[in-house]
C-alpha cells in the first residue's frame, strides 16, 4: 500500500541505491535502468516510487546535502573554537570543504548550483534552511578572520566581507572543474594550491 510501512521501506532503500548509482556514474550517465537493475526490479517497477530520474535525484541530493551541510556546520564550530592560529583554522576550514565535496561528489556541488542559479529553488523551505545553515558557516569564517585582524596575524587594510567572498568564491567554484578520480587534481593538492595563494594574499607582512 503506499504511504505504508513498506512502500516506505522500499523508497528507502531505493533511495539508498540511487545514491550509489549517481555518485559511481554522475547524474547525467546514470540512468533508470542501472537504478532497477541495481534495486532488483525493471525501470517501470521505479515509476511506482518516483515520477522519474530528476524526482528521484532531486531526493536523494537533498537528504544527502542536508546531512553533509548539518555535519559540515558541526566540524566548522569545533574548528572555530579552537585556540590556535586564525590561518592554521582557516586552513581546517578549506580542507574540511574539499574534503567533503570529494566524499560526498557529486550532490553538494548540485546544491551549490541550484542555490547560485535557481529563485524557484531557493524559495523552498528546504532551500531556505540550507541557505540559513550556510550562512552560519559563512559567518564563522568571518570570526576567525576578524580573530586573526585582532591577534595582529593577518593584514587589516582589507575588506572582511571582500575576503570571504574571495574564499567561499575560490573554494565552491570547484564545481565547474573538480571531478574526484578523474587524477587531474587532488583534493590535498587543492587545498594545499588554495591554501598558498590565499594565505600569501591574507598574511600580515612583518
Amino acid at each position: 500500500m503506499e504511504g505504508g510501512a513498506a512502500y516506505q521501506a522500499k523508497r528507502s532503500e531505493l533511495l539508498q541505491i540511487a545514491g550509489d548509482v549517481f555518485k559511481q556514474k554522475g547524474y547525467e550517465a546514470a540512468t533508470l535502468n542501472d537504478v532497477a537493475e541495481r534495486f532488483g526490479t525493471d525501470r517501470a517497477a521505479i515509476y511506482y516510487y518516483f515520477a522519474g530520474k530528476d524526482e528521484l535525484f532531486q531526493e536523494v541530493f537533498q537528504a544527502t546535502a542536508k546531512k553533509v551541510l548539518d555535519e559540515n556546520l558541526a566540524e566548522a564550530i569545533r574548528i572555530a573554537a579552537l585556540e590556535t592560529t586564525a590561518q592554521e583554522r582557516l586552513r581546517m576550514l578549506i580542507e574540511l570543504q574539499i574534503n567533503s565535496y570529494e566524499a560526498n561528489y557529486p550532490y553538494v556541488y548540485v546544491y551549490i548550483q541550484e542555490d547560485m542559479g535557481k529563485v524557484s529553488f531557493q524559495a523552498t523551505p528546504w532551500a531556505k534552511e540550507m541557505v540559513r545553515k550556510t550562512r552560519r558557516f559563512e559567518g564563522l569564517v568571518t570570526e576567525v578572520i576578524t580573530s586573526g585582524i585582532k591577534a595582529g596575524e593577518l593584514r587589516e587594510d582589507l575588506s572582511v566581507p571582500l575576503v570571504v567572498k574571495t574564499l567561499f568564491g575560490m573554494v565552491n567554484w570547484t564545481h565547474r572543474w573538480f571531478k574526484p578520480g578523474d587524477r587531474k587534481y587532488t583534493a590535498q593538492q587543492t587545498v594545499d594550491t588554495f591554501s598558498a595563494i590565499f594565505f600569501e594574499g591574507l598574511r600580515k607582512q612583518a
